[in-house]
């Protein structure tokens, strides 16, 4: 599983031109899930997400959580987090999740964050998705379970 956090002044999704969802201050998370990829993954990035402190102190030193700002986050799935470029111009998406597995990962995601206390509103799982965003910093942070779980 990969997450990309970017911290946010703003954010918003568009489907079809209508905003389906928004928030202020808090993380746009861009999410992607490859195979094998379980309940586990999710909780240790759920976790990361939830305590890692990327928001300024009044001494202007990233020293503050999601939690102690009060901020929101707006959860996006991103297949193309998995995209291999290693070979020709093309890239491959072999390594992503498939659709109908990924889907459920996401929901469960979504799930196990709101579990946590977090306020989070989503995309739309498969839709073609305008999202836009006001960085704040910028602050952007790539977590992988991979990387941190099965060390």
């Amino acid at each position: 599983m990969r997450v990309i956090i970017q911290r946010v002044n703003e954010a918003k999704v568009v489907v079809d031109e209508n905003v389906v969802s928004s928030i202020n201050k808090g993380y746009l998370l861009l999410v992607g899930f490859t195979n094998n990829d379980s309940l586990k993954d999710i909780n240790y990035v759920v976790d990361k997400i939830k305590f890692i402190r990327l928001f300024d102190d009044n001494n202007g030193i990233m020293n503050l959580d999601i939690n102690t700002i009060n901020g929101s986050i707006l959860s996006v799935s991103q297949f193309t987090l998995y995209a291999d470029t290693s070979k020709g111009r093309r890239p491959s998406y072999i390594k992503a999740l498939k659709y109908e597995d990924a889907k459920e990962l996401y929901n469960k995601f979504n799930e196990v964050l709101r579990a946590n206390d977090l306020n989070v509103e989503t995309g739309i799982f498969g839709a073609e998705m305008k999202v836009s965003l006001i960085n704040d910093g910028p602050v952007t942070i790539i977590v992988d379970s991979k990387d941190g779980l099965y060390e």
